[in-house]
């Protein structure tokens, strides 16, 4: 299969290609560089965040010949082979398909073995959180005492399910999700080296989309390229995505304030015939509440803020209508409902109060330390 899918192809080769796990890198590039290795590693962490990516780097810092280095040559047998995948020493197994305390067996007397042509046996096991109890058991007992040539790498999205006997055992690291920043940061430089022209806007709400995940974002990315073509715009991605975009929702917002039940009903049956994600609608308007509370804090002197109740109130409305949407039986008769919940629950009215129109993300300033 030709490497052409974009989370492959830009898959990281070296620690410095990592994004978004510094704290990570430099524990391992410390524990290279003095020596001091462990003889289990566990990344945990959600999907799509380089789990494995980053043990495969391991696997390549400890197996390089000019090794054990945090900066592998890229060019050396083993560097080679491990990025295509098929060296010798590192035994990958899939935890979710061989489950059975047989194959964990099997593989824990492998390594009793010397490694075939590295310093190292290293045993990665993905989603080991799959494994059955008996097979825990198994593995513990060469946790216990491994090998002197024997390194393993662990990798899971549900720590909690590993038996505290195995991660005990095991040096932990957690990688955390990706900030939006970061993630279209990533895209903007891929999207440069890719020579494809896009809006800088439109990657925030791919990142968005992607929720902290690299290889999500990536392969959204992809399908947002097979959409747009040579030029990625935000309207192309909103339509895509089925996006609200932010002036259709501050519209929805003055219908409320305005109290014109039509005129929002009407806006959302257009976004329907849109084939708009309400969920994405929903919280397109919560991160618009979200603005206008920080810009009531943040610029008291604005006379033209909406009332911190009010602002509050909607909020309120607005999470528990997110958190009920799923169980509407139609998306959209969710977010009616959700619209005439909020038009209900309006005991006062100011008659000066206006939408200001939040034309960029607000931040709050940094505390001086006590």
């Amino acid at each position: 299969m030709p490497n052409h899918v974009l989370a492959r192809k830009w898959r990281p080769q070296s620690f410095t290609e990592v994004i978004g796990q510094a704290a990570i890198v430099q524990a391992l590039t410390h524990a290279l560089e003095s020596g001091r290795l462990h003889h289990a590693y566990l990344f945990s962490g959600t999907r799509g965040i380089g789990k494995t990516s980053l043990a495969r780097l391991l696997a390549k810092c400890l197996s390089c010949e000019k090794g054990p280095t945090a900066t592998p040559c890229g060019q050396c047998h083993p560097c080679l082979t491990i990025a295509q995948g098929n060296y010798l020493d590192l035994l990958e197994i899939d935890a979710a398909s061989r489950t059975k305390v047989e194959d964990t067996r099997e593989l824990l007397e492998s390594v009793q073995y010397p490694p075939i042509m590295g310093r190292y046996k290293i045993i990665l096991i993905d989603e080991v959180h799959m494994l059955s109890g008996h097979s825990f058991n198994a593995l513990l007992k060469t946790l216990e005492e491994p090998p002197k040539h024997v390194i393993f790498l662990l990798a899971t999205t549900e720590p909690e399910k590993l038996p505290n006997t195995v991660l005990s055992r095991c040096l932990h690291f957690t990688l955390k999700p990706l900030t939006n920043d970061v993630l279209s940061e990533h895209f903007n430089h891929i999207l440069q080296r890719e020579h494809i022209r896009f809006d800088p806007n439109a990657l925030t709400l791919i990142a968005k989309a992607a929720c902290g995940s690299v290889r999500d974002g990536l392969s959204l990315l992809e399908r947002c390229i097979a959409f747009c073509g040579s030029d990625i715009t935000v309207a192309k991605i909103s339509e895509l995505l089925g996006l609200a975009d932010s002036h259709t929702v501050q519209q929805l917002l003055d219908t409320l304030i305005k109290n014109d039940a039509v005129s929002g009903l009407t806006l959302i049956r257009a976004l329907a015939e849109k084939g708009a994600d309400f969920s994405g609608v929903l919280e397109a308007f919560i991160e618009l509440l979200h603005q206008l509370a920080l810009q009531q804090v943040l610029q008291k002197d604005n006379p033209t803020l909406l009332s911190a109740e009010r602002i509050q109130l909607y909020y309120q409305i607005a999470l528990i209508g997110r958190r009920d949407l799923p169980l509407a039986p139609d998306p959209q008769m969710g977010f009616e409902m959700l619209y005439i919940r909020l038009l209900s629950f309006q005991p006062w009215h100011e008659e000066n109060e206006v939408l200001p129109v939040v034309k960029k993300k607000l931040s709050i300033p940094a505390m001086n330390p006590i």
